[in-house]
């Protein structure tokens, strides 16, 4: 374990002018807090942040940062409180450590949705210093370091969420050599074989090629220095991951790789980057398709350099990055090289380019895109879900027509693009013109494509882009608009019932009233107990009585039996069999009268009477229903927030209050229909049907009507037992990637 004097003379070597005392103090503290406390290895758990702080002096880091990696398990895993360290230290080391502690106790139903929570309180924190994130990333490579001491379930779950967010995170940042050393500790845990075979060829093959590296350095060398340009040449071996992770990407074998190892250049000036590219391609015939100029045209987390590929000596495939010095420091430093230049006061040309301050660097402009998918509302497991997106995709650069550049995963579409360049241009998408052509929204953009987007100011984006773009930034808008406008749908309606529900009553409605009844309906908005009426999650009379409480509603009606579910016809529609009969049952003591509100009864019933659903969409357990009466036919059961209801309205006589009397754990079903538009895809029926037979569903009746070219609208009747079994279905089915959108029919 690291001891005290150490660790100052660890930060001493970079920064003479430290604070001693103050790092003094924090060793102090923490030694005492964490006690006896052990980590799996059985080493004392003070050693961990001790190792922690270590790697980030490797990184040149300021007093604070070092201080706050020291403490930064004390408020999780000790007595210690983060008022005691704001006091201690300053309010700035405790403003790390705070972003440093995992939340506890969160109510959140499933442990994904913890991981992402705490994943977002984390960005958040980064997002108002980097520095939080330097060091979250050093507490997960000791971690990792370490990983083999923790029981197998354990290790292989910590091993995944490095390769799912921190590696790739690492890289986002710029912080390649951390990540390429995470990548390669996740795989040693995840498929310890296959990295043991890999790192015994790369060590067998390293040992055979060492002279044709020297002698390649060499040859470069000479050749670069006959031209006049100063270059230090290295060659190093790619890692483990990165040669398991292109023998599966390419389906080749170890011994089909060519591009094993590889070449740094690193020379005095951006003019040298240029001419020595031009000695290699003089030299050495270049691999079509392999040079890539990321100092014109740099990676957003900063990254510079030129990329090529060579036949070099002895027909040897040789990659070569060339880069200056400075590009080299922020090439293996990533982030963390630019608090060594603001540290410095050297805040001219970072890389030899554009000048730009630490804090507008390409990684955290991408970072502040990422926390804006934080301030929509979206749950942990869509938050965690978009940032993997974001963090996995290799990259392509587009531009608008005005020469701004903007920066794509690959595989991204111009609705990606539309959103890239702002959610309003996204939602108002129509078309677009990709190098001066028309082209599908759905057309792949490559490096280079200048794309311009038509727009049109009524449009709003179909719930069937969501599964078809792949940013999450694109997919968390889209997702966003579509609950927007089912919200102003459900609003309109909520409306539409609240004034027939007024007029009924013989009460005036305006929104100012409804407004001063909002504490009493526990809604923050007008707008919200529309939706809630219109969705059916509040009754309108509720509302009446709620504007109006010494209102009255003196209607009374009966509760309604229903033993047997409706069938259906050869055609898909619902019916009454002949030997169905469906009871409406009497409270206690009824003579078989059903009380009207007009005080007029209906005699001549002997307590039965034939009952069915509603012809279009049915209606299940669980639902709120409202049953309406016709004379000589029998009552027809509709779900309360049923469009068909709206041809009632002027007949009140004719409605009656009845509810479900189902015993609970039947085995009877009921009739539900379901709308949904699909990908046209082969199988995607299939798919369809197998969701709903997995989920013991009972399809009555499908039909199909193509609606363009690449949708079909897919309506389906079936039968469930109650509504917790529909929306399972429903749940199944919108996770499909070949169903754009899943909706039940309340006709």
């Amino acid at each position: 374990m690291m001891r005290q004097y150490e660790l100052v003379e660890r930060v001493k070597r970079y920064n003479p002018a430290t604070n001693e005392a103050l790092l003094n103090r924090a060793y102090v503290y923490a030694m005492r807090a964490h006690g006896t406390q052990k980590r799996a290895s059985g080493d004392p758990f003070f050693a961990h942040p001790l190792e922690v702080a270590a790697i980030l002096t490797d990184l040149r880091l300021d007093d604070a940062t070092i201080v706050a990696a020291v403490l930064h398990d004390t408020v999780e895993d000790t007595a210690a409180t983060l008022d005691e360290i704001r006091e201690l230290f300053s309010p700035e080391i405790g403003a790390l450590v705070d972003g440093l502690t995992k939340l506890k106790r969160l109510d959140l139903v499933s442990k994904r949705a913890a991981q992402g929570e705490n994943f977002r309180k984390l960005l958040l924190a980064v997002a108002a210093d980097v520095r939080v994130l330097l060091v979250k990333l050093a507490d997960r490579l000791h971690n990792m370091r370490t990983l083999h001491h923790m029981r197998p379930d354990k290790r292989e779950r910590i091993a995944q969420e490095t390769l799912d967010i921190y590696a790739p995170l690492a890289g986002r940042m710029g912080m390649q050599e951390l990540r390429e050393e995470l990548e390669d500790l996740a795989l040693r845990n995840l498929k310890p074989e296959i990295y043991a075979t890999i790192a015994q060829r790369l060590s067998d093959l390293s040992s055979k090629s060492e002279r044709l590296v020297e002698s390649i350095e060499q040859d470069l060398t000479a050749k670069l220095a006959a031209q006049g340009i100063e270059a230090v040449v290295t060659g190093r071996q790619k890692r483990p991951y990165s040669i398991s992770a292109k023998m599966e990407r390419k389906s080749v074998a170890f011994e089909q790789l060519s591009d094993i190892f590889g070449f740094r250049v690193v020379v005095q000036t951006l003019s040298d980057c240029y001419s020595a590219l031009g000695v290699v391609h003089t030299s050495w015939p270049m691999v079509p398709g392999r040079y890539k100029d990321y100092i014109s045209t740099p990676k957003q987390n900063d990254y510079r350099s030129i990329h090529t590929t060579v036949i070099g000596p002895k027909s040897q495939r040789v990659e070569l990055q060339i880069r200056t010095a400075a590009m080299e420091e922020i090439a293996e430093y990533g982030i963390a090289a630019h608090a060594h230049y603001k540290e410095s006061g050297r805040k001219g040309e970072i890389g030899g380019v554009h000048p730009r301050l630490a804090t507008e660097s390409g990684a955290y402009q991408w970072l502040r895109r990422t926390i804006e998918l934080l301030a929509e509302g979206d749950s942990p497991e869509e938050f965690l879900e978009h940032t993997k997106l974001e963090l996995f995709q290799d990259q392509v650069f587009c531009f608008t027509p005005k020469g701004r550049l903007i920066a794509l995963p690959r595989g991204a579409t111009p609705i990606d693009f539309a959103y890239a360049v702002h959610t309003d241009v996204g939602n108002s998408a129509v078309g677009v013109k990709i190098n001066g052509r028309m082209a599908p929204l759905l057309h792949e953009l490559v490096n280079g494509d200048e794309v311009e987007i038509a727009r049109s100011d009524g449009a709003s984006p179909p719930a069937a882009w969501e599964s078809l773009v792949v940013t999450g930034k694109a997919r968390s808008a889209i997702r966003r608009a579509t609950r927007s406008a089912v919200r102003r749908q459900y609003a309109g309606l909520g409306r539409q019932i609240l004034d027939r529900a007024f007029e009924r009553a013989a009460k005036s409605f305006s929104e100012d009233k409804l407004r001063g009844a909002l504490p009493r309906l526990a809604r923050q908005s007008t707008e919200d107990v529309f939706a809630a009426v219109g969705r059916g999650e509040m009754f309108s009379g509720d509302v009446v009585r709620a504007v109006y409480p010494d209102h009255k509603d003196e209607r009374r009606g009966a509760p309604a039996r229903l033993p047997q579910p409706a069938s259906t016809d050869g055609a898909g529609r619902l019916s009454l069999a002949k030997d169905q009969t469906m009871r409406l049952t009497f409270p206690e003591g009824s003579t078989g009268e059903i009380g009207r509100t007009d005080g007029i009864p209906i005699r001549g019933l002997d307590g039965d009477l034939p009952v069915s659903f509603a012809p279009n969409g049915g209606a299940v357990p669980g639902d709120r229903i409202v049953g309406i009466l016709t004379p000589g036919i029998g009552v027809t059961i509709y779900p309360i927030q049923s469009a068909a209801l709206a041809a009632f309205d002027n007949e009140p006589d004719r409605w009656l209050d009845v509810r479900w009397d189902v015993e609970a754990g039947t085995s009877e079903r009921f009739p539900a229909r379901l709308a949904m538009q699909s990908i046209n895809e082969p199988g995607v029926l299939a798919q369809i049907a197998q969701v709903i037979a997995d989920h013991d569903g009972n399809i009555d009746n499908v039909s199909m009507k193509r609606k363009t070219q690449d949708f079909t609208q897919v309506v389906i009747d079936l039968s469930v037992w109650d509504l917790k079994h529909l929306n399972a279905i429903i749940a199944e089915l919108r996770g499909k990637r070949t169903v754009n959108k899943v909706e039940r029919v309340n006709g």
